[in-house]
């Protein structure tokens, strides 16, 4: 590995662990929460509708950053791009920002630790994951990505560590976050009389969810019996 490429590597890693690090000490995380956004929903609203496009360029930039850098608060901010541009607007927002987010963080996971990771995970039920996603990349992907029992995060990095292109990452991430993207857009309209967060995630969403990834491995489910049979 020559010098200028070891040096790359370095400040890549530098800069996702500075601004993780530097997120929690400055105490981000206070304003990543539902009060705050509640308590300032007012003057959100007329910063919207006074600067339309600087909102909605702003919006983008924030919630890019925030899934590009793994920082907590997805949801909230999902809920907020709701409120402030509704929900077609605001699914298109969040959907553009969330797989340009997540698609930075592979590109940059994949420059990072790719090679070694495949080094090391080349046996075993490791290899057999890696094979498998090789084989239905798509599939395996959107349902990682329709069934919300995996940190968006952990979805955002593992693909990274297999064969899956680059393409096929973009468009299975893009479609897999469309239904979760219009669900919490369109919650976001009634910002104001959601308590807490955790109200949010009802056991028929997660059903409903799961029987979309159920739908997504049904292709995977189908090949795999053709070849027992």
């Amino acid at each position: 590995m020559s010098l200028n490429k070891s040096w790359l590597k370095l400040a890549i890693a530098a800069l996702f662990i500075g601004t993780l690090v530097a997120f929690f000490t400055l105490g981000g995380e206070q304003y990543l929460s539902l009060d705050v956004i509640k308590d300032n929903r007012n003057a959100l609203l007329a910063y919207t509708e006074n600067n339309y496009a600087i909102a909605i360029t702003l919006a983008i930039i924030i919630y890019t950053a925030s899934t590009a850098f793994s920082i907590p608060g997805a949801l909230l901010l999902s809920l907020t791009v709701g409120f402030l541009f509704g929900r077609w607007i605001g699914t298109a927002v969040i959907l553009l920002a969330a797989t340009l987010g997540a698609t930075l963080v592979f590109l940059a996971a994949r420059y990072l630790f790719a090679d070694t990771a495949r080094q090391k995970l080349n046996s075993g039920l490791a290899a057999k994951l890696i094979n498998g996603f090789n084989d239905n990349a798509f599939n395996y992907l959107l349902f990682l990505r329709l069934v919300p029992l995996f940190p968006f995060w952990l979805v955002n990095l593992a693909p990274a560590f297999t064969p899956i292109k680059l393409r096929t990452y973009v468009v299975g991430t893009a479609i897999g976050i469309l239904p979760g993207s219009f669900v919490f857009a369109n919650l976001g309209q009634s910002l104001g009389r959601i308590d807490s967060l955790d109200q949010l995630i009802s056991a028929e969403t997660l059903m409903a969810f799961g029987l979309l990834g159920l739908f997504a491995l049904l292709p995977v489910i189908v090949k795999k019996f053709r070849k027992t049979t």
